[in-house]
C-alpha cells in the first residue's frame, strides 16, 4: 500500500475530540480522499487511475477525506455496492479549490445572513458541503464532525480525470482491519495516518464553519 499507516490508538490521541475538523492524509502536493463503489466502477478506476466504466457524471458524487467515516459508511468494505473502497490521491490545490467552492447542503445562519442568500449560493455551486458526526471504529457517533463533499457538473468531470494523481484499491486492507477490530479490539487496529488539515486562510475556515483545534 502507498498510504502511510499508524496505530489507531496512537493517532487518535492527537485528534480533536469535538468540533468541525478535516482529518486527512496529506503532504505538500496531495490529499487523500475515499469513495466506495461496486466492483465494475471501483476495479476500473483502480486499474486505470481515473473514473470511467460505470461511473456517472450526471449524479452527485461524494468524497470523504476521513478513512474511519468511510469505514462506517461502507461497513468496512462489506456493504453491498460498496465492496471496493478506493483511496484517491488528489492534487492538493484541487482539494483546496473544492473547499473554496463548497456550499453547505442545509441553511446555516453562521455562514449566511438569510436563507435566500444561501439558496442563491447553493444554486451557483457545484460543490456541496456536509458536516456529519464522525464515528468511532465501533460505529458509535462522536462529538467531532467529519466533512464530506458532493461534486457535480464540470467540477465532477475535472475530479474524475484531471485532478487525480493515483487511485489505490484498499478494500482488502479495509476488510482485514475490520476483522482485526472484531478479534483484537482497538489495540490491534491500524488505519491510514491522518491529521487535522490546515485550510488555507481563516476566512475560508470560517466560511466552512470549522472550529479551531481543541
Amino acid at each position: 500500500m502507498n498510504l502511510a499507516l499508524e496505530a489507531f490508538t496512537a493517532q487518535s490521541q492527537r485528534w480533536p475530540r469535538s468540533g468541525r475538523h478535516i482529518l486527512a492524509q496529506f503532504d505538500a502536493g496531495s490529499v487523500v480522499v475515499y469513495q466506495a463503489y461496486r466492483a465494475q466502477i471501483g476495479r476500473f478506476a483502480a486499474a486505470h487511475g481515473y473514473f470511467g466504466e460505470g461511473f456517472s457524471l450526471s449524479r452527485m458524487s461524494w468524497i470523504k477525506p476521513n478513512f474511519l467515516w468511510m469505514m462506517y459508511r461502507s461497513g468496512w468494505a462489506r456493504k453491498e455496492g460498496q465492496e471496493i473502497v478506493l483511496a484517491i490521491r488528489l492534487r492538493r490545490p484541487a482539494f483546496d479549490e473544492l473547499l473554496a467552492a463548497a456550499v453547505p447542503s442545509s441553511f446555516d445562519s453562521r455562514q449566511f445572513s438569510t436563507e435566500s442568500a444561501w439558496k442563491q449560493a447553493l444554486a451557483g455551486s457545484e460543490v456541496r458541503l456536509q458536516w456529519d458526526p464522525d464515528h468511532h471504529p465501533s460505529g458509535a457517533p462522536m462529538e467531532r464532525r467529519a466533512i464530506q463533499l458532493g461534486l457535480r457538473g464540470k467540477t465532477l468531470e475535472k475530479y474524475s480525470r484531471e485532478w487525480i494523481l493515483s487511485i489505490e484499491d484498499v478494500s482488502k486492507f479495509s476488510r482485514d482491519q475490520g476483522a482485526t477490530l472484531g478479534e483484537k479490539g482497538l489495540a490491534g487496529l491500524v488505519t491510514p495516518r491522518e491529521d487535522a488539515y490546515p485550510v488555507p486562510g481563516r476566512d475560508l475556515a470560517r466560511r466552512l464553519g470549522m472550529d479551531r483545534e481543541s
